[in-house]
């Protein structure tokens, strides 16, 4: 979800990039290591989540750039609304737990 919500806002990116935005927009609190990212990435262009295009880095070195899909937009929002619902659950859950006995 992240990933996919990444390249949403901010166009294609390649791996490393995606993995740098995921930790500052998360003000480092999550980090995307590179063993993870990268299965998941092919397996979201497997999917048909995301295009990958070799193409040329701002430091002049060859990458893998990814861009999601149409299909990627639609997956990102069953996930979101899918997260949307766990974290009103687990607030519920919360709630409940610190609530006075009568």
């Amino acid at each position: 979800m992240l990933v996919l919500c990444s390249l949403e806002a901010h166009g294609p990116m390649h791996g490393y990039g995606i993995t740098l935005h995921i930790q500052h927009a998360s003000r480092d609190v999550l980090r995307v290591e590179e063993g993870s990212l990268y299965p998941a990435l092919h397996r979201m262009t497997k999917a048909g989540w995301l295009e990958a295009s070799w193409q040329v880095t701002e430091n002049n070195r060859r990458a893998r750039y990814y861009r999601i899909t149409a299909e990627g937009r639609q997956r990102l929002r069953v996930e979101k609304e899918s997260w949307k619902r766990l974290t009103e659950a687990v607030g519920l859950v919360m709630e409940a737990g610190i609530r006075p006995q009568s």
